[in-house]
C-alpha cells in the first residue's frame, strides 16, 4: 500500500495543480462560445432579403434565349426562324434534332422536361410556354 501511495500521490498533486489552468481554459472556451452565438432575430431582420432567389424569368427573356439557342443550332436557318416556325415543316428538322434541341433547352434553363412535355414541343413558342410554366427555370 505504501508503494501505491507513492505513485498515486504525485499524480493527484499534479492533477490538483493543473485544475486551475483547466478551469481557466474551460471558461475561456465557454466565453468564446457565448461570443459566437448569433445575434437576436430583431437585429437580423434585414437578412431575410438575402434569402430571396433570383427573380423569375419573363416571357420576353425566355423567348430571346430560346431564339438565340435555335439560331446557334447549326441545322436551323436563322432567316426562317420565328416563334411560330414548326421544327419539322418550316425548319426541316428531324426527330433526333428535336431531341437535341430539347436537351439544349434543358441545359440552357437548368430544368428537366418530362418526356411527355418534350414530345409536345414542336415550335419555339411551345418551348417558351413549357419553360415559363416550369418554376425551376433559371
Amino acid at each position: 500500500m505504501f508503494c501505491l501511495a507513492r505513485v498515486a500521490l504525485p499524480k493527484l498533486a499534479a492533477a490538483a495543480a493543473a485544475a486551475p489552468a483547466r478551469r481557466a481554459a474551460v471558461s475561456a472556451i465557454a466565453a468564446a462560445r457565448v461570443s459566437l452565438r448569433p445575434a437576436p432575430a430583431a437585429s437580423l431582420a434585414f437578412a431575410r432579403l438575402f434569402s430571396a432567389g433570383p427573380a423569375p424569368l419573363t416571357v420576353q427573356q425566355i423567348e430571346d434565349r430560346v431564339l438565340q439557342l435555335l439560331k446557334d443550332f447549326d441545322k436551323v436557318d436563322p432567316s426562317k426562324l420565328t416563334l411560330d416556325a414548326h421544327f419539322t415543316n418550316d425548319l426541316g428538322l428531324d426527330s433526333l434534332d428535336q431531341v437535341e434541341i430539347t436537351m439544349a433547352l434543358e441545359d440552357e434553363f437548368s430544368i428537366e422536361l418530362p418526356d411527355r412535355d418534350a414530345e409536345e414541343i414542336l415550335t419555339p413558342r411551345q418551348a417558351v410556354e413549357k419553360i415559363f410554366l416550369n418554376k425551376n427555370a433559371m
